[in-house]
């Protein structure tokens, strides 16, 4: 029965949302228009701890690519039915994982879903509190627009890895 994860997946995920952000929030592509509309300056960038920026925003990444092996991978759902141990599961569950276990692991299938988890979760996330800070749809755009293709990029590693 194969069901685990190329071991490195979630690390590769969690790389690439940075990778992904210094492109996105790059000045020639979103971020002059970023810092506009998010009142970010020149200034409060270089007062800031760029060390734990980027270290917390790994580890973060980490979590949301372990969240989002949960939707991209299906065979996550089967282990969920057993237990979680498939050591305690009926013979069934063997022949089932056999048939299915590798079923739906591509990037591409891996890519719908971090996008649709990207239009459904970090969308709305971010909109609402956008909303009640005051924030232009520019804003709202710039940032959820990031999310749903990192997290389509995220999705498809961790499904096609």
């Amino acid at each position: 029965m194969e069901l685990a994860v190329t071991p490195w997946a979630i690390p590769v995920a969690a790389v690439a949302a940075l990778v992904v952000g210094s492109i996105w929030y790059n000045p020639k592509v979103f971020g002059n228009v970023w810092m506009r509309e998010s009142g970010m300056t020149e200034e409060k960038m270089k007062g800031s701890n760029m060390i734990k920026i980027f270290g917390l925003s790994l580890v973060f990444a980490a979590l949301l690519a372990i969240l989002l092996m949960q939707f991209t991978n299906h065979q996550w759902g089967a282990m969920g039915m057993v237990g979680g141990d498939p050591t305690d599961a009926l013979p069934s569950f063997e022949a089932f994982m056999a048939d299915y276990g590798n079923a739906f692991r591509t990037y591409k299938h891996g890519a719908l879903h971090g996008t649709i988890f990207g239009l459904f979760g970090a969308l709305p996330i971010i909109g609402t509190i956008a909303l009640f800070e005051r924030k232009s749809a520019k804003y709202i755009f710039i940032n959820a627009g990031y999310w749903v293709v990192t997290l389509a990029i995220m999705g498809a590693l961790l499904c096609g890895l």
